[in-house]
């Protein structure tokens, strides 16, 4: 099963210089039955996309509260046993934790398949994002809107080999 886990910087640089994203339990995001049923949709690499762009959110959701990391998501594919992977059957389309996975365990680095990571161009906005969330958590139509600006930002793709590089 694929899985997406929401880092940053600092914790992908972590994860390399440990070999394993972790410990665990770690919070995830995947297709599941909630993430599939909201979607409407039996194409899997849109319903992928979906689980992609909520790891997205729980990566900015991360930089909200460490102040002194890059504003940049990041987001870390791994591929995972199926049973590896657990999803609440409570959770339901409405929720906020739609997609979300529970790992018992840290994942080997080697499992990841891919990393997506913000630009230096996204960073303005996903800094402003970052900042504004707790008041768009409290219901700030406009708060939401400086949100809402950093998902216009695609994540850009890199290969595993690539993670050096984007930590130092």
């Amino acid at each position: 099963m694929r899985v997406y886990v929401p880092l940053t910087l600092p914790g992908l640089a972590q994860a390399h210089k440990a070999g394993e994203i972790g410990p665990g339990p770690l919070t995830a995001y995947a297709v599941t039955p909630a993430l599939r049923e909201w979607y409407v949709s039996d194409d899997i690499e849109e319903l992928e996309y979906a689980a992609l762009n909520r790891a997205a959110a729980a990566s900015l959701r991360s930089l909200a509260g460490d102040l002194g990391a890059p504003r940049r998501r990041v987001v870390v594919a791994v591929d995972v046993p199926d049973n590896a992977a657990t999803a609440d059957p409570a959770a339901g389309i409405g929720s906020a934790s739609l997609g979300e996975v529970r790992i018992a365990t840290a994942v080997p680095l080697a499992k990841a398949a891919s990393v997506h990571v913000d630009s230096q161009e996204a960073e303005r906005d996903v800094a402003a994002a970052a900042d504004a969330l707790g008041a768009a958590d409290h219901g700030d139509d406009d708060a939401q809107f400086v949100v809402d600006g950093a998902e216009d930002h695609e994540l850009l793709w890199y290969g595993v080999q690539e993670i050096p590089g984007l930590v130092h």
